[in-house]
């Protein structure tokens, strides 16, 4: 929990009206907060006491979130709604239109517009009424403005309210990522082969006497790769592996793309394997499970030590057959940089197709400055953003076209 400055007791307190309050704005923030847990959290507040700020925020926090992902919708809901007596006009600024000048705008903090929707709820949000001659008449080309789905495509997910961020889930769903079976060195009997089949043709030949009627032919087989997704769930990188791991889902569960099977792992401080919750066919079931098991959601990254873990336990296993790997990371790692690329290195080896999502190439003036990045870029096939819904849809092109290596050799000029 943030510093912030101590909380002031009302002559007329009126808490668990103001508690109720507090747990809508929470349940319109997506929380799954009920009239149980409002009866809870004020049960809460009356054994703590409402004398220590502290005590008053843990508790609350201890009724109301139930998964990582929560605490920073609570955190900045609660900062809003209980701590700043100018909230609404902190809201109303951020969700109004204005016409900007030149100073420089504060980007709004990741929840801060999903927590401003729930606060704002039902609240009137009219313009500010300007005196009589003053006002001034703003003309807007829409010629060349984009579509709201068009606009959502290329809006970064952190950035997303709620209803942007259901809305997204829901166009995620309907993307597709085929691929191209792969040519087996086996063949298989078929009457228009390339090849010729002697041993059959030589069987055949038994039934007419030794004499050869015709020959028979063979093609080489065709099989279909393994998807293999490695997605980063540390901290940094929360808002965009929710957004990957809805992808991958649909992706699983999506007839006729080819992929022979989808293998998805997490990885923060460790790695794991939720292969199986994947099956699920309810997206937010399968979602719930593989966050009840990845227990260092929004935690550290220690992205060397997870893909040795990979590379020991689970690369004989899923790699094989010509996989193509997806690995989602923004590639800021403090442990030893030699173990990332020897790590690095032997994933690339061990896959067909190896391809980095990066949300921080969202940025114009990213540089491979760090030195986990410097470490993992070598060994990619291809280095792309991982931003929006824009940049997941281009998977498929990256996986058509093996030489299209993104941002790759660009960055590479830069070390």
């Amino acid at each position: 929990m943030a510093e912030l400055p101590p909380l002031d007791l009302p002559d007329d307190p009126r808490l668990a009206a103001n508690i109720t309050h507090f747990a809508r704005a929470l349940r319109a923030a997506g929380l799954p907060v009920g009239p149980g847990k409002v009866i809870k959290a004020v049960r809460a507040v009356a054994a703590v006491g409402f004398t220590d700020k502290r005590d008053f925020y843990w508790a609350l926090h201890a009724v109301f979130v139930t998964r990582p992902e929560q605490r920073r919708v609570f955190a900045q809901i609660f900062r809003l709604f209980w701590r700043d007596p100018r909230y609404v006009e902190h809201m109303m600024a951020m969700m109004l239109p204005a016409v900007r000048g030149v100073q420089e705008d504060r980007a709004p903090k990741p929840a801060e517009k999903r927590a401003a929707e729930a606060l704002l709820d039902g609240v009137e949000r009219d313009a500010p009424d300007l005196p009589e001659g003053e006002g001034t008449e703003i003309e807007v080309d829409a010629t060349l403005t984009m579509s709201r789905e068009e606009r959502l495509r290329r809006l970064d997910f952190e950035q997303m309210s709620a209803e942007e961020m259901a809305e997204a889930k829901r166009l995620l769903a309907r993307l597709h990522l085929p691929v191209r079976p792969l040519t087996s060195r086996r063949t298989m009997a078929h009457p228009r082969g390339a090849k010729p089949d002697w041993r059959r043709t030589l069987r055949a030949s038994l039934r007419t006497g030794g004499d050869l009627a015709e020959i028979a032919t063979r093609k080489n087989r065709v099989r279909w790769p393994n998807l293999v997704v490695l997605c980063d769930i540390s901290g940094s990188m929360s808002a965009y592996s929710r957004a990957v791991l809805h992808f991958l889902h649909a992706v699983a569960n999506r007839q006729g793309q080819g992929w022979a099977k989808v293998h998805g792992f997490t990885f923060g401080t460790r790695l794991t394997n939720i292969t199986r919750h994947l099956a699920t066919r309810d997206v937010d079931a399968a979602l719930a499970a593989a966050g009840a098991e990845a227990q260092d959601w929004e935690g550290g990254t220690r992205i060397g030590a997870c893909l040795h873990a990979f590379n020991r336990d689970w690369s004989r296993r899923v790699l094989g057959q010509g996989a193509v790997v997806l690995l989602i990371t923004d590639g800021l790692d403090r442990d030893d940089a030699e173990q990332l690329g020897r790590e690095m290195e032997r994933l690339h080896l061990s896959s067909r197709q190896l391809i980095w999502l990066n949300p921080l190439l969202r940025w114009d003036g990213f540089a491979p400055k760090a030195a986990g990045i410097r470490a993992m870029l070598p060994h990619v096939d291809s280095f792309r953003a991982g931003h929006n819904i824009a940049s997941l849809a281009a998977l498929a092109q990256a996986i058509s076209r093996p030489e299209d290596s993104g941002d790759k050799a660009r960055l590479m000029a830069l070390m």
